[in-house]
């Protein structure tokens, strides 16, 4: 008998649909929540992948998010669009706001789309490889909840708090990057916890700050910046520009739902665009492909463009499908014939 399974694109879709549908979410958030995670699984990034689901549907079931409401766009600016989620889901936010952030960014060379109480989980490279799929530079960042001791520190107070980075090269795939201010996404211990796996030593302390390679005493205890000082640094600015600067709260402010109590998992998530056109008029071309040789003279050393593995997995997931733990596969198909 086989540990995995595998699926092909339709019917990850599918399972993935049918599981939120059964967890009470409405038609059109479940949608938005399942191109993210199919998103994440073709390019083979699990912890962000199908597995997300189970999260979704505990933190619905939990009474953490609203599954059916919509978001509430505001026009607060030029070159600013805010949206309140109401408390449901992230996802649905940003592909209503796109639009508004992609046209104000042509408008204005910049623009900011600030979405405000949501309950976020997914991964950031999709939003912002939408972003440059026309033709635009974009930034995401968000914060996560308090998992992560700043540096120095042996408690946590900072989020995982993930920023992505996106530029376009026409032909070409775009240079993204996608990474947890962490060391390491906190669904990767998660995935490590799930299957009995020991953790690095450098990822996590336990509850009395020493250094653990236990999953289970690491999601007790503290996550650590990677970089030390410098991602302590990166993590608060982040924590910054997605809380206060928006009107929205700091990561240390929020709490997971739980069976006992809906906690308050809802925060915030600054997405920015820049128009190369607009700052740059007729010669913007021009300069896409002097940033070309910048590229170049990277791989003609050896070394890789970063999301290089994800657009590879990305071809080999199209042609074979998707492959997933059996047990989680298993887990999916009873919570999407759950009602």
């Amino acid at each position: 008998m086989t540990d995995t399974v595998t699926l092909s694109i339709k019917q990850a879709e599918k399972l993935s649909l049918a599981v939120l549908e059964a967890g009470g979410f409405s038609h059109e958030h479940a949608s938005a929540i399942m191109r993210s995670v199919i998103a994440a699984q073709i390019d083979e990034c699990h912890s962000h992948g199908l597995y997300r689901l189970i999260g979704c549907v505990q933190t619905a079931r939990n009474g953490g998010l609203d599954t059916h409401v919509l978001p509430e766009i505001m026009d607060q600016a030029p070159a600013i669009t805010r949206i309140n989620a109401h408390k449901g889901c992230s996802l649905l936010s940003f592909e209503k706001g796109l639009p508004f952030l992609i046209e104000k960014a042509r408008h204005c060379g910049i623009s900011v789309l600030a979405i405000n109480n949501s309950f976020h989980f997914s991964a950031l490279w999709p939003e912002v490889e939408q972003i440059s799929a026309h033709g635009l530079v974009g930034m995401a960042m968000t914060p996560t909840h308090a998992f992560v001791a700043p540096a120095g520190g042996t408690k946590p107070l900072l989020g995982t708090n993930p920023i992505a980075f996106s530029w376009p090269r026409p032909g070409k795939n775009p240079y993204t990057f996608d990474f947890a201010t962490s060391v390491i996404a906190r669904g990767e211990i998660e995935l490590h916890r799930r299957a009995g796996k020991e953790i690095p030593e450098d990822w996590a302390i336990d509850e009395n700050g020493q250094p653990t390679t236990d999953a289970t005493k690491a999601l007790a205890g503290a996550m650590l910046t990677f970089g030390g000082h410098k991602g302590s640094a990166l993590s608060t600015m982040i924590g910054l520009l997605a809380g206060p600067l928006i009107g929205d709260v700091l990561g240390h402010e929020t709490h997971a739902a739980s069976e006992d109590r809906p906690g308050n998992p809802h925060h915030g998530e600054i997405i920015i665009a820049f128009a190369p056109e607009t700052f740059l008029g007729e010669e913007a071309q021009k300069h896409l492909d002097h940033a070309e040789e910048l590229f170049e003279r990277i791989i003609e050393q050896g070394a890789r463009l970063p999301s290089q593995r994800r657009f590879e997995a990305r071809e080999r997931s199209r042609k074979n499908g998707v492959t997933i733990p059996k047990a989680l596969h298993d887990e999916l198909s009873i919570l999407a014939e759950a009602v």
